[in-house]
């Protein structure tokens, strides 16, 4: 289940205390102060891990704190630094505060972000001591940590993303061109969730692909799952746009896709993008030659996911683009 949203409650750790210590030694009646200083509070960072896929963890556990200093002892000695709390995200991880402002975009691995620091050790009286003041009987508290709730959104990675109306053979492409194994069915919305998968056209040759659920008219407006998945058209690099070849107006089905991409975000219209005319094998092979220019859309690719027909010349239609574009996603 791919888990794309998570609220988590983040508590560094305090501070510890600084001491109040005086040397008590055999023969030294009047030993100065010796009290240590506080440890470090621990501070909570979120990392990215590229074997994390969702924010499940995070949502299971929203709550995370890290450790306390430790307070400091006599004889000058410091205590111990509490340890560091490291969240792991998956990469394409944006993290907003609780009013919605982007504090970070992680997307490449071992990228961090430090999301509640933590707090300062305490001076010890030792600290204080002077020529004019040379025994002090106090000592600093440690400082609290910070505390913050942070809002993570998950917007996938990937090279291309498979876009399309419900039922129009994203899933099977995708099942087709890699080895990820989506539910198919005969019917709308199927895919309730986005799926990737690697094609690899050769040894040297290969992207990630991702088959996002179906987009319907109003999409953009929240209607059916388009507010909620076309988020993650976001970070394609090239968009492959899947017609059914056997609808009754293909071209409409590809003007309501492009329409609601555009409308949801202007420079998604702008994205590179293929056009596929699906489900070949369902027409008479003597109409499959002109089909893409009787559904007014003569750039469009006439394939069969079912068949393999065309496919391999997709492919590589893509990787021609893809190599066109920069190798970071679009944010």
């Amino acid at each position: 289940m791919l888990v794309d949203r998570a609220r988590v409650h983040l508590v560094a750790g305090n501070g510890g205390n600084g001491c109040v210590s005086f040397r008590r030694e055999k023969y030294v009646p009047k030993g100065g102060p010796d009290g240590g200083d506080g440890g470090e509070g621990g501070s909570v960072f979120l990392e990215v891990h590229p074997h994390v896929r969702t924010l499940l963890d995070c949502r299971e556990q929203p709550r995370y704190a890290a450790e306390h200093g430790k307070a400091g002892s006599g004889n000058n000695r410091t205590g111990g630094d509490g340890e560091d709390l490291v969240i792991r995200v998956p990469p394409g991880t944006v993290v907003r505060d609780s009013v919605g402002n982007v504090l970070a975009d992680l997307t490449a691995p071992g990228e961090r972000l430090l999301a509640a620091r933590g707090g300062k050790g305490g001076r010890g009286n030792a600290r204080f001591a002077t020529s004019t003041h040379q025994a002090p009987r106090h000592a600093e508290r440690g400082t609290p940590g910070e505390e913050s709730w942070l809002e993570l959104e998950l917007k996938l990675i990937a090279d291309v993303g498979f876009v399309g109306l419900p039922n129009a053979g994203k899933s099977t492409m995708l099942s087709r061109v890699t080895r990820a194994r989506p539910k198919i069915a005969a019917y709308p919305f199927t895919t309730l969730e986005p799926n990737l998968g690697i094609v690899a056209l050769d040894p040297e040759r290969h992207f990630v692909a991702s088959d996002l659920p179906g987009l319907i008219e109003h999409a953009h407006a929240g209607r059916g799952l388009g507010l909620q998945f076309l988020r993650h058209v976001e970070r394609c690099r090239v968009l492959l746009v899947l017609v059914d070849v056997t609808s009754p107006s293909p071209r409409t089905d590809l003007d309501v896709v492009i329409g609601e991409l555009s409308q949801y975000d202007p420079g998604l219209a702008a994205r590179p993008r293929l056009v596929a005319l699906t489900k070949a094998d369902l027409l008479p092979p003597e109409e499959r030659a002109g089909a893409a220019a009787r559904a007014g859309i003569p750039e469009a690719r006439v394939v069969s996911a079912h068949s393999g027909d065309g496919v391999t010349g997709l492919l590589e239609a893509l990787w021609a683009e893809l190599a066109r574009e920069p190798a970071e996603a679009e944010s």
